[in-house]
C-alpha cells in the first residue's frame, strides 16, 4: 500500500504534464491543399512517347518528360520542361533508339 502512494503523486504529476488541458490546440482546421498538377497520358509506341498534359487548375504546372531506355547503350533522356497554364494543355515528345524502359511526367509548381 506505501509503494501505490509514494507512485500516485509522480503518476499525476506526470500525467498533467503529458495531457495538456482541453482548448490548448484549439479548434483549428484541418489545412487540405490546393489541388494542383496536370493530369499526363502517356503513349508509348515502338521507341517514341509521346504525352499529353491538360491542366484544369488555377496554378501553372511546369511538367517534363523523362524517358528511361531499355537497352544499356541507349540514352535517357530527361525533355525541356513546359509550362501549362489554367485550362492549356501541352504535348511532349521523345523517343530511345531501340525500346522505351519506361517513361513519367514529373511536375513542378509555377
Amino acid at each position: 500500500m506505501r509503494l501505490f502512494r509514494s507512485l500516485a503523486p509522480v503518476t499525476a504529476a506526470v500525467a498533467l504534464v503529458l495531457c495538456p488541458p482541453y482548448g490548448v490546440y484549439g479548434h483549428a482546421r484541418a489545412e487540405h491543399p490546393e489541388p494542383f498538377g496536370a493530369e499526363c497520358r502517356i503513349e508509348v509506341s515502338g521507341s517514341r512517347v509521346v504525352a499529353r498534359c491538360h491542366n484544369p487548375y488555377a496554378d501553372t504546372d511546369r511538367v517534363s518528360l523523362h524517358i528511361e531506355c531499355e537497352r544499356w547503350w541507349d540514352v535517357d533522356t530527361d525533355g525541356a520542361p513546359a509550362d501549362v497554364g489554367p485550362a492549356r494543355s501541352v504535348r511532349l515528345a521523345g523517343r530511345c533508339w531501340k525500346e522505351v524502359g519506361s517513361a513519367w511526367v514529373s511536375h513542378q509548381k509555377r
